[in-house]
């Protein structure tokens, strides 16, 4: 299905420089944030106490960060939970206290700021169980890494698997460095986010690479950069139809969602908008330097559809003089 077809191809690769110039400063300092400011771990991983509370009428945000900072935790955070009558509070893990003693105290601090406070939800995740999610997110990420290399590299070429790979990691990065540096709350939704985006990205280079093999067979005289620039070319109609109707959805999760969707749909649009970007404007250009071409991705396949076309002679032996002897 096209909206649109573009008739001239547009140069991408020509802004190759340019573009790729553009991703090592972001992901230079996506890393610079994430070293120097760091995540700013949700309970899922750090370990604490999640209470929700719910008043009669639209909470007042400041009285109830008093109320939690008279009883010495400084450290929690008060939002808004769905709507302004719900309130989630995060408190941080407190060294000889437990968890209904820590429930009870908040619960007590709310209870004298405003009679009508109701506790609804109290669900605490020790320190271990925190360390561990924080492994096993770690293990997952890198798992689908790898078999995301190993798929590009089975169905294409290794250039194409190493060019893609680059090129999604280059993606995590980037919303990793939004987290660090606006300090977003980092817990297990934006994690599956990531996740998300990176099938969702490599879907998209697998898109364009298998345009380039099937241009690579068709366009025989072209250079690869003429290949490459109509490959993207063409398939721009089906990215932007694609693309828009995921972030159509992405954005009403992020605008009518509440708190809890909130930072999974902007991991995701963060990623939505620098997936295409890198799966065309980083990926490609990666695959070029790195020296695809027609022969090493097309292979015994080319040989074949030569031998075809030539009539199958290499099939049947020329007879002999001796044959007739």
């Amino acid at each position: 299905m096209e909206l649109f077809r573009i008739k001239n191809d547009i140069p991408f690769m020509s802004y190759g420089r340019l573009t790729t110039a553009i991703s090592l400063i972001t992901f230079v300092l996506a890393v610079v944030f994430l070293v120097t400011r760091g995540l700013n771990f949700g309970v899922d991983f750090t370990g604490g106490t999640i209470m929700e509370v719910n008043y009669p009428q639209a909470a007042n945000l400041e009285n109830v960060r008093k109320a939690v900072d008279s009883i010495g935790l400084k450290e929690a955070t008060v939002q808004n939970f769905g709507s302004s009558h719900d309130v989630l509070i995060r408190l941080p893990v407190k060294a000889g206290v437990s968890v209904s003693q820590l429930s009870e105290q908040v619960k007590s601090a709310l209870v004298t700021a405003d009679p009508k406070a109701e506790v609804r939800r109290v669900e605490s995740v020790g320190a271990q169980v925190g360390d561990e999610l924080y492994e096993n997110g770690g293990l997952a990420l890198f798992f689908v890494s790898l078999g995301i290399v190993l798929y590009l590299w089975l169905r294409f070429e290794w250039r194409f698997a190493v060019a893609a790979i680059i090129a999604n990691m280059h993606d995590v990065v980037i919303i990793l460095g939004f987290f660090a540096f606006f300090q977003w709350e980092f817990n297990l939704t934006v994690l599956a986010a990531i996740l998300a985006v990176l099938g969702y990205s490599v879907n998209e280079s697998v898109v364009v690479f298998d345009r380039v093999r099937e241009n690579f067979r068709k366009m025989r005289k072209a250079s690869v950069v003429q290949v490459i620039d109509n490959a993207i070319t063409r398939t721009m109609s089906r990215t932007i139809i694609t693309h828009t109707m995921t972030q159509t959805m992405v954005g009403s999760m992020l605008l009518f969602g509440g708190e809890v969707l909130h930072n999974f749909a902007l991991a995701l649009t963060i990623g939505i908008l620098f997936g295409i970007y890198s799966s065309v404007l980083v990926a490609c250009p990666i695959a070029m330097w790195l020296g695809v071409s027609r022969a090493n991705l097309i292979g015994d396949v080319e040989k074949k559809d030569d031998a075809a076309k030539s009539g199958k002679k290499a099939d049947v032996a020329e007879p002999h003089p001796s044959d007739f002897a």
